[in-house]
């Protein structure tokens, strides 16, 4: 049994480093897609496309804009009297928002100590305009707060007393709200989970076309032994392409390492064990390799929908969180950022590692089950 093994697992690494194609996906694809990915998988917005609406044409008014532009969050494209032209640009796309300071603006931020604004944002991308209505107000309110005014929220009427509590902001885990450092863990989790599943379907439904699965299902050899060196080969593969993207996040993204590797190295393994075991059971419902490819693909869409990696779980519908308890990318994910970012130890993960230990057997085993009744 052992040497039919230690053959097949010779097999299947010879097979691999023959195969330009699967080199390509294995080692060079993932790990340029997690350079690229990482930067443009971001929901930071850089700079927005401002118009000016000054009805006021104040040095107040004056200051305030500078403030905005002083940021380097904001570019004035336009600077009118009338709100028609700042409402033509948002239609067309030359304005991403358009700041309406009212006439009377100064008079009114010097006798009563408040003024009203209008921010008019372009809501197409909702995630977009949320990011920059955050950044106006957080200069408004700045801006508020030099000129003796009241700290409000732009558009907000005016009546309130000067503040008395000083609010001081401190970033735990991420100091300098760098969006890299939440998003190359989950991309990392992302990518290997797409090697592991989709070559692991690809792997065994080509060995169908062939015609030589049949074959070897004849032979005295365990069905236990060819999954074995089917499986271990990508799982030791996956677990290269794990570390080696822990370094380019280290080293390339200066994302910070706070926690022990090893327990990230553990964690790694126990969901590597559900994404093959996922792909498993690709294998035993597709006949041929574009079956697979978009079975596999369906899959890897809900997987990283309902993963965490984009948006909070804790954000969606009770059903939707209690289905995403299922989902082996979620707790992988939030182990991989609490290690990386926080130095959480293994006090600190036992929730993640459960589920993971749990899920990672649990459908390892249904899909070699339902391997050994396909082949029965």
């Amino acid at each position: 049994m052992l040497r039919s093994l230690r053959v097949l697992l010779l097999k299947e690494f010879l097979q691999i480093r023959r195969d330009p194609v699967i080199l390509g996906l294995l080692f060079i694809m993932p790990l340029l897609q997690l350079v690229v990915l990482a930067n443009a998988a971001t929901f930071e917005v850089k700079t927005s496309r401002l118009w000016v609406v000054d009805q006021d044409r104040s040095a107040a008014s004056g200051a305030l804009v500078q403030r905005f532009t002083a940021t380097g969050r904001f570019d004035v494209v336009g600077y009118t009297m009338t709100a028609d032209p700042g409402d033509e640009a948002l239609l067309d796309g030359a304005a991403s928002a358009v700041l309406v300071i009212p006439s009377n603006f100064a008079r009114d931020l010097q006798r009563d100590g408040a003024a009203p604004l209008q921010l008019v944002l372009n809501a197409e991308n909702g995630a977009e305009a949320g990011v920059i209505q955050s950044y106006a107000a957080e200069i408004v309110s700045r801006y508020a707060v030099e000129a003796g005014a009241s700290r409000r929220s732009i558009g907000a009427s005016a009546g309130a007393l000067r503040p008395v509590i000083d609010v001081r902001t401190r970033n735990r885990y991420n100091p300098g709200m760098d969006y890299s450092y939440f998003m190359v863990p989950g991309i990392l989790v992302q990518l290997i989970t797409l090697i592991g599943t989709l070559m692991t379907a690809l792997n065994i439904v080509r060995e169908k076309e062939n015609g030589t699965l049949e074959q070897l299902n004849v032979t005295p050899m365990r069905p236990a032994v060819f999954l074995a060196a089917k499986l271990l080969p990508l799982w030791i593969i996956s677990m290269g392409e794990f570390v080696a993207g822990i370094l380019i996040a280290v080293f390339l993204f200066n994302v910070p390492l706070l926690g022990s590797p090893l327990v990230m190295l553990v964690g790694a393994a126990l969901f590597l064990l559900a994404a093959l075991g996922l792909g498993l059971w690709v294998s035993t419902v597709t006949e041929t390799q574009q079956q697979a490819l978009f079975v596999t693909f369906s899959l890897i869409m809900v997987y990283l929908l309902m993963s965490g990696l984009f948006t909070p779980v804790r954000a969606m519908p009770d059903w939707v969180r209690m289905l995403a308890q299922l989902n082996p990318m979620m707790h992988f994910i939030e182990l991989v950022r609490a290690v990386m970012l926080k130095g959480a130890g293994w006090a600190d993960v036992w929730r993640q590692l459960l589920p993971l230990a749990g899920l990672g057997f649990g459908v390892l085993a249904l899909s070699v089950s339902r391997y050994h009744k396909r082949t029965d």
